[in-house]
This record gives structure tokens, C-alpha cells and sequence, in this order.
């Protein structure tokens, strides 16, 4: 047998999709055996980059049985096609499948690239938000009412059985080859403690949508949980917010305050006013002349505008005190995507109601990162000792290390925004800023524009692809095409880089 020539992964990228929380996804055609291989090797680093190898044995059967299911029903479209039967007609669908197998089997080259022609694409892939693992297969083609419904049955069966060896006696169709596979899939499952519930089938817009939802083993989240509280010791270890600015805020937030009086406590700190000018009069806010006055920064910024930079200014202070080159960059990224949100809150965000939104948006971009800046910049000595507690009850290194790199970013930061008293719009900003539809309703939208500017600054940067993205947050902002969101990234790159 000829050996199969692997595709090389790219790690990297692996390792990204699964900190932002975004879908790593792969499309073809045919999938040609390579192909068949190197979905499977992206499984298995998956898995191994968030601690879950021991699903990969059955996971992989269950990609196995998905992609070749997808595949044959593409197969079947053009197979009756080319028959000149209707598939969505019972007589017609019963005589095509008569004939199918042994049909296309003769001429597998043919169909496949038919196949490749009209476009009848097969995408698999894996993502992973909240302690749950999501598998998605997808293929252009609906299912009839017959298939879904034999889909459906084979289901709803397979959970009578105990043992793949009960199904595999009971379980026979020669016509479609039996459903033999998903009835070993379920079976699978529910091995491993899931349901049928965990398994879902859709159809819609041309589309066959399959998902496994898969939660992390149960030591892994109870790992998880150990090491969650302590970072929150960590948190509880970090410098207060600096009280000239809580004293500022407070007047804020006090409706009997008058603009003077807040304009006068900004002034008495000679740094924060200069920081204060600075942020005011940047490419961000694109005032029409200069602003030179802490007067005039108030009136020009408002009162939410001038809470927003304050905490932007206590934040940076109190976390920049690290020079190093990772910790450069996660500023710079903050700083981009602060930049991206201010400027699409400015374009998409125009209905009634968006204003705080757009006030908002500037902050909340510029600190959603806040959990991984606090891994980077915590004391070696704290880090080493949760090191050893994980030693201690055996956690494995690997977890930790996943951890440190920011796949819990999300929750660290809300709870270091949680401590500093920061409002609740951006606490749950950044607390869900890579799963927006987890956000509370009343703050849905502008999580969801962080997301958006987040990834716009991966894909201008060439980190991510267009359909990693997710759909319903593009269709929010009313994006609806590659080359539509590729002249937004570019003209704020450019922008952004000439500011």
C-alpha cells in the first residue's frame, strides 16, 4: 500500500483559534485520503493543545463517519442529477438508491470531480469555547425529508442498544450501508457519558449542518476550576486602581458635580492630564483641531468619554510594567483593535440608542485583552507557586501552560475589571468577548463589535481566514462578503498605521 503524504499543521494556528475561541476549519472537495489524514492529525493536535487526547480514538471514528456521510450525499445530488430523478420525491429517491452504490462505485472518479465542479464543498471544523468542544461538518447539499428522517430513526434506535456489538447484530440496510456507522457514532457517545442531545443535524440554506458538542472531561474541568480560584489569589495580589483616578470617577458618577470641579482634580496630576490630552487628541477621536485644555478635553469627550480614558489610563498604568517583547505586542494589539472598534462603532453603530456604544467602544477594545496582559505581567514567584500546586494535584503541566498562554483570558480579566470597580459594560465585554452570544442582551451588541474589530485585526494581519469569523456576527453589521470585510481591514490598517 502506498503510503499517504501528510499535509504539514500548522500549530501555530492551531494555538490561536483555540485562545480566540474561533472555529479551525478545513474545506474540500473529494477528500482524498491526504486530505482524510490531515483532518485527523488537526484533531489530535486539538485535542492534545487543550489536554483532551483521550477523546481522540472515538472523536475520530465520529469525523471519519461524518466527512464520508457528507461526502456520499454530495455524491448522491450529482449521482441524480445525472438520472434525471428528483430526490426529494419518495418514488424517485427509492429507485435512484437502488442503484447508487454499485453505481457510483464503478465511476467514483467521475462523480468526485462533478463534485468538485459545482462546488459541493465539505467543511469540518473544531472549536472550543466554555469548557465544551464543538465539531461541525458541513456539506452543500439539504437533506430530503427521507434522509433526515432515516437520520433521525437511526438515532433514536441506536439508543436501545448497550455495546456497539448489540448494534452491529441488529443494525443492517444494504441499501444505504445500513447506517451501520452512525449507529456505532451514537454508540460511541454514549460510551463516553453523552447523549443524542450532543449529536445535532440541521438543514438549511443549501446546507447540511452536523455537530458534536462534547464537554471537556470531567478532571480537566474540575483542573480548570482549581486553577481558576488561583488566579483569582493572583488577582487579589495586584495594585489597586490608583486612587486619584476612583477619586475622579467618583465625582463623575455624582450628579451634583459640576464639570469644573472634575476638569480641576484631572489638572492637579500633571501626568494624567498630559496622558489624559494625549488619548483625546489621537487618530481615535479624530477631533477637527487640537485639543489643549483639560476644559476643553471634558466638554470635547463628555463625562462617559472622560470615565472611559480614565480607566484606560489607570489600566495601562497599572499593568504596563513589563518591557518585554510578548507584552509589547499584546499592547499593540489592544492599542489596533481600541482603534478598529472606535472606528466601526463610528460607521455601523448608528441606530437609536448605539451612542454609548460608540462611547464605550474605544475602552473596552483596548482592554478586552486584560487577562492575558495579567498572565504576562505577574511576578515569577506567584506563577512558580501555582506551579507547584498543579505538581501537587497533578495537574499536568501542559494545562497550566495552556492557561498561562490565555485560553481562560477572558474570565481573568473580567475578574481583575470585577476588582477595580470597572462598570459592568466592560467587565462583560471582556469577560465574553470571543462568544458575544453569551453576553447579557442589553450589552450583546457592542461585545459582539469587539469581537468583530479583535478579528478584523488577526485577518488584516493574515492570522485568520474570512470563515473563521462568526456569521451572525458579520451579519449584524450588515458584512457580507470576504472582499467586503478585506477593504474595511485594509483602509483601517492603513489608517491606523498613519495615524
Amino acid at each position: 500500500m502506498q503510503k499517504v503524504k501528510r499535509i504539514k499543521i500548522d500549530q501555530s494556528k492551531i494555538r490561536t483559534a483555540i485562545q480566540a475561541g474561533i472555529p479551525l476549519s478545513i474545506t474540500t472537495y473529494t477528500l482524498p485520503m491526504e486530505m482524510a489524514v490531515y483532518i485527523e492529525d488537526i484533531l489530535k493536535a486539538f485535542l492534545k493543545e487543550l489536554n483532551q487526547e483521550q477523546m481522540f480514538e472515538g472523536l475520530s471514528y465520529c469525523v471519519k463517519e461524518l466527512t464520508n456521510n457528507a461526502k456520499k450525499a454530495n455524491t448522491k445530488r450529482v449521482y441524480f442529477r445525472d438520472k434525471k430523478l428528483d430526490i426529494n420525491n419518495k418514488d424517485d429517491y427509492e429507485k435512484g438508491m437502488a442503484t447508487f452504490k454499485a453505481d457510483t462505485l464503478n465511476n467514483i472518479r467521475y462523480y468526485l470531480e462533478q463534485q468538485r465542479k459545482e462546488g459541493l464543498y465539505i467543511k469540518v471544523s473544531f472549536q472550543t469555547r466554555n469548557s465544551k468542544i464543538k465539531i461541525e461538518v458541513r456539506n452543500k447539499s439539504e437533506l430530503t425529508s427521507f434522509e433526515y428522517k432515516r437520520i433521525h430513526d437511526k438515532i433514536t434506535r441506536a439508543q436501545q442498544y448497550d455495546s456497539i456489538e448489540d448494534g452491529m447484530t441488529h443494525f443492517l440496510d444494504e441499501t444505504e450501508g445500513a447506517g451501520l456507522g452512525l449507529v456505532i457514532m451514537i454508540l460511541i457517545l454514549k460510551k463516553i457519558g453523552l447523549t443524542e442531545e450532543n449529536y445535532q443535524v440541521t438543514s438549511e440554506n443549501n446546507e447540511t449542518v452536523t455537530k458534536l458538542i462534547l464537554p471537556f472531561s470531567k478532571k480537566v474541568r474540575q483542573d480548570i476550576s482549581i486553577l481558576s480560584k488561583e488566579f483569582v489569589n493572583l488577582i487579589k495580589g495586584l495594585p489597586e486602581f490608583p486612587e486619584n483616578i476612583n477619586e475622579i470617577n467618583r465625582l463623575i458618577n455624582d450628579p451634583k458635580s459640576r464639570m469644573s470641579d472634575i476638569a480641576m482634580h484631572i489638572s492637579n496630576d500633571v501626568s494624567l492630564t498630559a496622558e489624559l490630552i494625549k488619548l483625546v487628541n489621537s487618530a481615535a477621536f479624530s477631533l477637527a483641531s487640537p485639543c489643549h485644555s483639560i476644559g476643553d478635553a471634558v466638554k470635547m469627550a463628555g463625562l462617559r468619554g472622560i470615565r472611559n480614558l480614565l480607566f484606560s489610563i489607570g489600566s495601562m498604568r497599572n499593568l504596563m510594567i513589563s518591557s518585554n517583547e510578548e507584552n509589547k505586542r499584546l499592547w499593540d494589539h489592544s492599542y489596533k483593535v481600541a482603534f478598529y472598534s472606535y472606528n466601526l462603532a463610528r460607521n455601523f453603530c448608528k441606530e437609536a440608542g448605539d451612542r454609548s456604544i460608540v462611547e464605550d467602544s474605544y475602552v473596552c477594545g483596548l482592554l478586552h485583552d486584560m487577562g492575558k496582559i495579567i498572565f504576562e505581567t505577574a511576578h515569577p514567584d506567584i506563577l512558580k507557586k501555582i506551579h507547584e500546586l498543579c505538581e501537587q494535584r497533578g495537574v499536568s503541566a501542559s494545562l497550566f501552560e495552556s492557561l498561562i498562554a490565555g485560553v481562560n483570558h477572558g474570565e481573568v480579566g473580567a475578574l481583575i475589571a470585577e476588582k477595580w470597580n470597572f462598570p459592568p459594560v466592560i467587565v462583560s465585554v471582556i469577560r465574553h468577548h470571543h462568544e458575544p452570544e453569551m453576553a447579557p442582551k442589553e450589552v450583546r451588541k457592542i461585545t459582539s463589535l469587539i469581537y468583530l474589530a479583535d478579528l478584523t485585526v488577526h485577518f488584516s494581519e493574515g492570522e485568520i481566514e474570512y470563515d473563521q469569523i462568526d456569521t451572525e456576527v458579520l451579519s449584524l453589521f450588515k458584512i457580507t462578503s470576504q472582499e467586503q470585510l478585506e477593504g474595511i481591514a485594509t483602509r483601517l490598517k492603513k489608517t491606523f498605521i498613519g495615524k
